[in-house]
């Protein structure tokens, strides 16, 4: 296979070298040495869009650097998600937030009680463990089912079981799915929220990476099921810019109620906000597009180049390309590096993915690998991959 086809002309995942993001302070960078290479944390290795850059650099120069007001945000996220999903979004249902897991654990307190369970869909996204730990939830894990021909597919049926437990109040769900890169299909929500209706389970949905998603998949939202099901109605949905657009230092996300939630959140949250990513966020949903359709074709021909590379250097690799995010979960149980086979490619390959134990015990022997990058620092990564691999 011509892995040279995979390469997209225009891609921002192209802008940047080696170089280039060696010089950056944010902590995918500043993590590791100058000789690993960095595919771990889930930033991506692109210039900022052109709007948003712009509009940073004149609140900038106006000193505009005080404390955040919502400002455009809501109305501009509720545009983008009647553009992209179809889904009517009244902007009053949205509060503004400084990021994703603050809104998590905001909502742990609004809907949940100490002691409670509160289900997740392991492997699912390591902050998920430590936020349910530190707000004294008790985790229940219904994992994902798996097989070797079909990938991942939610099973229903462990999440049934889950629900009945009768400490169960809520369940944090993480959609499109960090780190399987899975997008929840209608019929798949729509059987969680029965489920949910019969137990009396709070949904909360982590749905930072609806934007990113390929060809072949569409993102559902949860609350677009609203109100024909109760428990969509009920449920909570928390957005952001900042993965689709690498934003995360910016700190501004937005927690979605919905119609029926009834909760009281404290407008509080609004102060750790900072002001610049609402400013960056506004424009992102407002004039990001373009740059966002470039960035997605990037993305779609580097998750395939991911598979050529793989398939000519590593076959015993077990990958599917994702239909969301730009995070492959990689299957390393056949080639001998254990259940962390991150902490082996990182002290013989001086290569930096993510550990698979730490988004549960299915992640054991897996590893997560950021390709938003250069197909260059890709086609190194594998390279790095395999010299650890047949010299082991």
């Amino acid at each position: 296979m011509n892995v040279a086809r995979f390469t997209v002309v225009g891609s921002p995942l192209t802008e940047l070298t080696l170089d280039d993001l060696r010089r950056r302070r944010s902590a995918k960078w500043r993590e590791y040495p100058d000789d690993v290479l960095p595919l771990w944390l889930a930033e991506m290795d692109t210039p900022l869009a052109p709007p948003i850059r712009q509009a940073l650099a004149e609140a900038v120069e106006m000193g505009d650097t005080g404390y955040a007001a919502p400002g455009d945000l809501r109305a501009a996220f509720s545009e983008f998600a009647r553009s992209r999903f179809g889904w009517a979004v009244d902007p009053a249902w949205v509060t503004v937030i400084p990021d994703v897991m603050t809104g998590v654990g905001a909502l742990l307190d609004l809907v949940t009680a100490p002691g409670d369970g509160v289900v997740i869909t392991t492997p699912v996204y390591p902050p998920f463990f430590a936020r349910l730990s530190m707000a004294g939830r008790r985790i229940v894990e219904a994992p994902l089912a798996w097989s070797y021909s079909a990938g991942y597919s939610l099973d229903l049926d462990r999440l049934a079981t889950a629900f009945a437990e009768p400490s169960v109040t809520a369940c944090l769900l993480s959609n499109p799915h960090n780190p399987t890169g899975l997008v929840f299909s209608r019929a798949e929500l729509l059987g969680i929220t029965s489920l949910a209706e019969r137990h009396g389970v709070r949904l909360l949905a982590d749905e930072i990476h609806a934007p990113l998603v390929y060809p072949g998949a569409v993102h559902t939202p949860l609350l677009a099921l609203a109100p024909s099901s109760e428990a969509a109605a009920r449920a909570c949905a928390l957005f952001s810019a900042s993965k689709a657009w690498n934003l995360p230092g910016l700190k501004a996300a937005l927690l979605v109620a919905g119609p029926a939630a009834e909760l009281d959140i404290s407008r509080e949250l609004l102060w750790g906000t900072g002001l610049l990513g609402v400013i960056a966020s506004s424009v992102a949903f407002s004039a990001g597009g373009p740059w966002l359709d470039s960035l997605l074709a990037g993305l779609d021909a580097n998750r395939m180049l991911l598979a050529s590379l793989l398939a000519s250097s590593l076959p015993e690799v077990g990958y599917r390309p994702p239909a969301s995010t730009y995070l492959a979960w990689l299957d390393c149980r056949t080639l001998g590096l254990g259940d962390d086979p991150a902490a082996v490619l990182l002290e013989r390959g001086r290569l930096a993915l993510s550990s698979g134990p730490a988004f549960g015990a299915p992640g054991n022997g897996f590893v997560r690998l950021n390709f938003a990058t250069s197909p260059s620092i890709l086609r190194e990564a594998v390279a790095r991959f395999a010299s650890v691999v047949t010299s082991s």
